[in-house]
């Protein structure tokens, strides 16, 4: 994984402002749907990370079923030391 990845942080508001990749962008679970047009817009791939993977993985199965190239990163803790150890 490399730096140049569009990260999408899928954990609420309050869990990102605990803590977050550098450069992440916060759309939470529920709002992945609302955002989807703006999301393929985005440079791709994209890697999404949430707090243990398990949401990451419910937007990463909804966001390739709509054609867009993407990855369950995982942990966004997981996902920040790939990117800053790369």
């Amino acid at each position: 994984m490399k730096n140049n990845k569009t990260v999408i942080d899928v954990r609420t508001p309050a869990e990102f402002a605990g803590g977050n990749v550098v450069g992440s962008i916060n759309i939470p679970l529920n709002e992945i749907e609302i955002h989807a047009a703006e999301i393929k817009q985005m440079q791709q791939p994209i890697v999404l990370c949430c707090a243990s993977g398990m949401r990451s993985g419910q937007a990463t199965a909804y966001l390739k079923n709509i054609g867009v190239d993407c990855e369950n990163g995982g942990s966004w803790i997981d996902v920040n030391y790939t990117i800053n150890n790369n």
